[in-house]
């Protein structure tokens, strides 16, 4: 008898990539067969993020999308987990009477036994409650065999104004140190060679279990494993950025020099109602010294615009931070007003179009900004991790340091004979559409 197919959509961060392949594993060794395509599928599991209102419509889309196919016969079965489920879970039940099953983050464990449990005809919805979710486990990873995310910690303490993130997650929750080492021993085992670190606040790490901030010296004992050649920081609070931070990245010549520190803004007034820390001197202090003690780091970070009260003014000044900045990567994204958040009963709410057509300033300034940056790499050797060929162009492509994984951009360039996973030394020549163009250097 042929085994019941089962595909896995998640949408949204790395963080609920995690989820993903932690519940991937689960059903693979279930013995379930897993197929990339949802078309193919008999039950079809939608891990969906919760955290905008852009992602939430991308949720319900791809929930009505597998609607759709049930009702043409191609899928038998529907699964909704993830932050929406987390966040609406009794809403979903009336709204999406189609989802066989809907789970609470904290039930993600149950995803075997809610697939037999829908197959058999069952409808389930279960709520997590106080249930916390289960970080550990092995992962069938579903990022390319060379990288992997590695979380160390779920939850936020840090009580932005604008997030849903701690009434959808939870509390700060930091993985034990022991445990995060052996992930990583396995994971090297498997092949993977870059871990990019992921968490609400991956700065924050360990306050809660070890009573003081602990990045730093996680680091170093990944740094010790072998097997590991890149470690990546993504979300590092500026607030927890420490001068024993930036000395760890310095001394350990596998930490890359890429920090992706989300600032939000940078007016004392308005990251204040965000409930947030600092101001334009304060942050460019930050960024002068760590440049200063790392010279070619590459920094990535993300604005709001259009935040409840924010004045024309102080647009100008977020505009005007960037530009005296020059973030090597940027994302700016319109203030959605979440519910249950304080900013959302804040006065002052701005028009949906001025908040959109605030960003499009930022991201115009940027394209500009990060032309020039690649033009600035010309001429430049760069170690290079190869992700693929194009055969329009006949060109491989991959990335250096400076580029992470799905976010940012990639460098295409000439050689013969190369793998998948291979790092090589690529010399840039030219750069096109912000890609970066280069010539294998033997």
């Amino acid at each position: 008898m042929e085994p019941v197919k089962v595909a896995m959509v998640s949408l949204g961060c790395p963080k609920n990539q995690c989820d993903a392949e932690l519940m991937m594993e689960k059903i693979n060794k279930a013995g379930y067969k897993l197929v990339e395509e949802a078309g193919l599928a008999d039950v079809v599991v939608i891990n969906t993020c919760g955290f905008i209102q852009s992602a939430k419509e991308e949720a319900i889309e791809e929930i009505m999308e597998a609607v759709n196919r049930k009702n043409d016969g191609i899928n038998k079965k529907i699964i909704v987990t993830g932050c929406l489920a987390q966040r609406y879970t009794k809403l979903m039940d009336e709204e999406f009477p189609e989802v066989d099953g809907i789970l609470g983050i904290g039930c993600n464990d149950d995803i075997v036994d809610a697939i037999q449990a829908v197959l058999k005809g069952e409808r389930i919805v279960r709520e997590s409650g106080e249930k916390p979710l289960d970080m550990e486990g092995k992962r069938l990873l579903s990022t390319m065999a060379h990288y992997a995310y590695l979380r160390i910690a779920d939850g936020c303490d840090n009580r932005c104004s604008y997030c849903a993130i701690p009434y959808i997650r939870g509390g700060f929750k930091s993985r034990p140190m022991e445990n995060i080492i052996e992930e990583v021993k396995y994971l090297v085992s498997q092949g993977v060679r870059e871990l990019v670190l992921v968490a609400q606040d991956t700065t924050r790490y360990g306050l809660d279990l070890y009573g003081k901030l602990m990045l730093p010296e996680l680091l170093d004992k990944i740094c010790e494993i072998e097997g590991v050649k890149w470690i990546r920081l993504l979300y590092c609070y500026p607030d927890r950025i420490t001068d024993e931070l930036i000395a760890c990245i310095k001394r350990n010549p596998k930490i890359l020099h890429y920090m992706d520190i989300p600032l939000q803004h940078c007016n004392g007034d308005i990251l204040k109602a965000m409930n947030r820390s600092g101001d334009r001197k304060s942050l460019t202090a930050l960024i002068n010294k760590i440049r200063a003690e790392i010279p070619d780091i590459v920094l990535r970070t993300t604005f709001i615009t259009g935040f409840p009260g924010e004045s024309n003014a102080q647009f100008e000044e977020l505009a005007e931070f960037a530009q005296e900045i020059k973030f090597q990567h940027l994302g700016c994204f319109a203030y959605s007003a979440e519910e249950g958040t304080p900013a959302a009963e804040m006065e002052n709410q701005i028009p949906d179009r001025e908040k959109e057509h605030r960003a499009e300033i930022i991201m115009g300034q940027q394209e500009i900004r990060l032309e020039e940056f690649c033009s600035q790499q010309v001429g430049k050797t760069f170690e290079t991790v190869v992700e693929g060929y194009d055969r329009y162009s006949e060109m491989y492509f991959g990335r250096n340091f400076m580029y992470a994984p799905e976010i940012d951009g990639m460098i295409y360039f000439t050689g013969k004979n190369l793998k998948i996973g291979q790092f090589v030394q690529v010399e840039i020549t030219d750069s096109v559409d912000n890609n970066l163009l280069g010539q294998l250097k033997s």
